[in-house]
Order: C-alpha cells, then structure tokens, then sequence
C-alpha cells in the first residue's frame, strides 16, 4: 500500500456521504492525531474523493493542518469504492465490548497516566467502565459463613450514634419484643 502526504485542501469529501459526522466525533479524532499522529491514511478513489476517512479530514481541518496522508485505491472499480465507503462506516457497529477486558485495559491504562479521554469513551463512559472493576472479585450478593465462634449474640444490641441495630431474627415475635424493650431503655 502507497501513502503520500496531501495537501488537505486537495482532499475531496464524497458528496453523497450517508454518515452523519457529529462534531464530538471530530474532536475525538484530532485529539487523537494531535496526540499520536497519523495513523491511519485517508483512502481516497483516483480523483482524490474519499472512500474512507471523512472524520480525519474534518479532524485536520480543525487542527489547521496543511497535509494529511493519503493512500489512492486505484485499484478498484466504482462499484467496489462506492460498497467498501458504506462497509468501513457500517462494519463497526456489528462489534461490541467485552467489558471483563475492557475495565481492566483503562485501568492499567490510567496506571500509566494516559488521559483515558484520549481512548475515545466519554467521561461518563469511562465512570461507568471503571466503577464496574473496582467492586474486587466476589460476588456483591455473597455472603460469609457464620464463623464458629461469633462474636454477637440474638439478643445483643449495638449503638452506632443515633442507630441500633439488634442481632436476632427479624422474623420471630419474640425477638421483636427484646428489640423494642432494649431500644426504650437506651
């Protein structure tokens, strides 16, 4: 594959693009190109119209920047440019996150000191990826065995400030009456 630098205003975008660009997504682009620099090429048909790569035009184009990478597909057909324009944009949504992995990779990433914006996820995203693997390795609904030698009692009541909390079963009258005695003598 040939790649050459453009001048990006020589870059044409296709006139009839069905993807509607939202602007968070060209911001998420040129922080990326202003971060790692180019890395992907802007594919464009033999007249310099683009086949893929309008975000990173628009991206450029925010930055200000003068030139862009290109590779020129002159191999196929129009046909094939016009199908493979809609199969770059339309591929990716068939595609989804394993989150089990994902959590992680941010969290070493942030390790790193890595502006975890720089990945793409919004700050709302990224809270949520992050709370999810940060909860430790058991189930949250686990429960420990009772331990052999307990160190509350049925019966025993504890205060916590303003709180009590009665060690018994909630589902025996008994218990209840212990609880509402112990609580108006305290």
């Amino acid at each position: 594959m040939v790649v050459t630098m453009w001048p990006i205003e020589k870059i044409l975008p296709y006139a009839r693009n069905a993807r509607q660009i939202p602007q968070k997504a060209i911001d998420k682009v040129a922080s990326s190109i202003r971060e790692f620099g180019w890395r992907q090429p802007i594919v464009v048909d033999q007249y310099g119209v683009i086949i893929v790569g309008h975000v990173r035009l628009l991206a450029a184009q925010k930055l200000g920047l003068k030139e862009g990478p290109v590779h020129v597909a002159s191999n196929l057909s129009a046909a094939q440019v016009r199908a493979y324009r809609l199969l770059d944009n339309r591929s990716h949504e068939e595609t989804s996150w394993d989150e089990g992995l994902l959590g992680p990779e941010l969290l070493d990433l942030n390790g790193m000191g890595i502006d975890l914006e720089l990945t793409g996820f919004d700050p709302d995203e990224l809270d949520d990826l992050l709370a999810e693997n940060v909860d430790g390795l058991t189930d949250p609904d686990a429960a420990p065995g009772i331990p052999e030698n307990p160190v509350s009692r049925p019966g025993d009541l504890r205060v916590l400030g303003e709180h009590k909390v009665l060690c018994g079963d909630a589902t025996s009258l008994s218990a209840c009456k212990v609880y509402w005695v112990e609580a108006l003598r305290i």
